[in-house]
């Protein structure tokens, strides 16, 4: 029953991987939507330094402290600080979940995540897009619309095989039920049989699930340490 439960509640959230809080889903899907719009842009923004230093703790220093560090500026993703190993550590927006996610505007959200090379070349571009499309003043529905567009005309590349991220961070707030939850790794593929890896089945540590806007499938394994090296509890 509790691996049949995370499987139900995973992927609803941040980055695809978040649980819903359980007094959300306690609502059920008659439950009024708590963020029905963008807040004003200055509520999804940091300060420079403290949106780095967030980002770099999605993985750990062995990985973070070489990676290219991207924060969001008032038109979209910019570089702050140039990497050498291929890496990319980002902090996340709610927009850039499930949109069916009840708290896919909520301005308090951020996600710390650092993405391999890989998923720099075919993931990261489809949240450089929704970045730039919802700072324009794009509607989610034009947003969805965007991407859609782009990944018909190959604007956007598919996902390539070995595509992941690590999301290890204590420091994030992955939505008002969980905080921060727990630490764990993404891997993003072309759409896929979860049953090939073993996800979702009873005592395995692999969720699956689709994500029919990107057009992928996400796998997540949750791991039994922050990136700081303390244990997860």
């Amino acid at each position: 029953m509790r691996q049949k439960a995370f499987r139900t509640n995973a992927f609803r959230g941040f980055a695809l991987a978040v649980m819903l809080s359980a007094a959300w889903l306690a609502h059920g899907e008659d439950a009024k939507t708590p963020y029905p719009r963008m807040a004003p842009v200055d509520q999804y923004m940091m300060e420079r330094d403290a949106e780095i230093a967030l980002a770099r703790s999605a993985a750990p220093a062995s990985i973070s402290k070489d990676a290219e560090v991207m924060v969001m500026g008032p038109h979209g993703y910019e570089t702050a600080v140039k990497g050498t190993n291929g890496f990319v550590c980002i902090v996340e927006r709610g927009w850039t979940a499930a949109t069916d996610f009840p708290e896919f505007w909520n301005p308090k959200l951020r996600g710390p995540i650092c993405f391999n090379p890989a998923a720099v070349r075919t993931y990261l571009p489809q949240t450089i897009m929704k970045t730039k499309a919802v700072l324009a003043g794009r509607t989610k529905e034009q947003m969805i619309a965007e991407i859609t567009a782009a990944l018909d005309k190959k604007k956007l590349p598919a996902q390539e095989v070995g595509a992941m991220c690590y999301m290890m961070s204590k420091q994030g707030y992955l939505n008002d039920g969980v905080g921060h939850w727990h630490p764990h790794l993404m891997f993003f593929l072309p759409k896929t049989d979860p049953a090939t890896w073993g996800a979702n089945l009873d005592d395995t540590p692999v969720a699956a699930s689709d994500d029919p806007l990107g057009r992928m499938t996400v796998m997540m394994v949750v791991v039994g340490e922050w990136s700081d090296g303390t244990a997860a509890h």
